[in-house]
Formats: structure tokens, C-alpha cells, sequence
């Protein structure tokens, strides 16, 4: 016996994009469908908190602009558009100004968790390597100290991080990883 699901219906991006704006459940977009994003743990978080405290603080008197969990990455690929909420987006491009939606940010940031953990590794990373102004994401842990750090000036290969620190182009600087994980297991690494 073969089960089959029903057909999700096809909904478009102005439908997409003004269903966003109630604010009660967000949802990503992936040509026409629509999938609702489940909640964060306390983890998931702390370590977001973590790297826009960083981050933010660099960014003063820049273009640069910084958005935790509620700013949409907008992707078009191969003549189909995309939509994700990335746990952090930061666009340093003054054009890249959009209302509800970024398309041309300098870094991307995932926060793993159990749910998502093979889509940020998979279809995210090969769709965010696509974005023409794209010069690193980030896929960090929530469970151990661990980040991944995707490098266009390294073909997207990945550096693991697990102690020390790790360099950010997009902003020129280095962020350690005790800072991104300050709080997050109850006590300092």
C-alpha cells in the first residue's frame, strides 16, 4: 500500500508575503509552498543573543543592518523564489533595504536544532551560496560548542570551531566561541 499526501496549494509570493505581516505563525516559502517554522529553545536562543551582541556593537556608524530570527532571505533559483528566516541576517549593502525581506546580506546565521538540522546543512546551504553578495554562513550548534563557518573566498568549504576564535569577513573581525555560547550550558567554557 503506497500513502500519499495531499498536494499543498500553490499560494503566490504577494499571498506569501502579506500572510507574514499577522505576525501569529511564521512560515518559509519554497516555490509556492508554504512550511510554518516551529518555536526555539532557551539554547537556540542564547546563542542568537550571543552573536547579535557581538555583531551589533561593530556595526555602528555603517550601512551594515542586523536582524535576529524575524527577517526573511529572499532567493530566486533557477526561476523559483524562495523564502527563509535565517536566525541572524546582516546586509551591509545600502540598496539591500527591503520592508519584510533581505536579498543581498553579507552573512547568514543557523542555529541547529533537531528539526532543522538537515535542511541547514543541505538545501539552505546550497541555496544560500547562490546569493551573489554572500561572504559567509554559519551553522552553529545549540546542543555542544561547535560553528561552522561556510567561506565564499574558500570555495564554501567548510572550518569547524569548537575553542578559540573565528574571523568574519563580512565584518572584519573575529568573535570567540565562548563568546557565542556565554550562558548557554550554565556556566563559561
Amino acid at each position: 500500500m503506497t500513502l500519499q499526501s495531499a498536494p499543498h496549494p500553490f499560494v503566490t509570493v504577494e499571498d506569501y508575503l502579506a500572510g507574514e505581516l499577522d505576525g501569529q505563525v511564521r512560515h518559509e516559502y519554497i516555490d509556492g509552498v508554504v512550511y510554518a517554522m516551529t518555536g526555539a529553545s532557551r539554547r537556540h536562543g542564547l546563542v542568537c543573543v550571543n552573536l547579535a551582541a557581538k555583531l551589533r556593537p561593530l556595526l555602528q556608524y555603517t550601512t551594515c543592518q542586523l536582524f535576529a530570527s524575524d527577517m526573511k532571505v529572499r532567493l530566486e533559483i533557477h526561476g523559483k523564489t524562495l523564502f527563509y528566516y535565517p536566525d541572524l541576517v546582516l546586509s551591509c549593502d545600502p540598496e539591500d533595504r527591503e520592508d519584510y525581506f533581505s536579498t543581498r546580506p553579507c552573512l547568514l546565521v543557523e542555529v541547529l536544532s533537531p528539526h532543522t538540522e538537515r535542511l541547514d546543512r543541505r538545501e539552505k546551504l546550497l541555496s544560500y551560496i547562490t546569493i551573489g553578495s554572500l561572504q559567509e554562513y554559519l551553522i552553529v550548534a545549540q546542543d555542544e560548542p561547535r560553528i561552522e563557518v561556510y567561506r565564499r573566498r574558500q570555495d564554501w568549504l567548510p572550518d569547524e570551531y569548537t575553542d578559540g576564535s573565528f574571523a568574519l569577513d563580512c565584518v572584519n573581525t573575529e568573535i570567540s566561541v565562548a563568546d557565542v555560547y556565554e550562558g548557554v550550558f550554565g556556566g563559561s567554557l
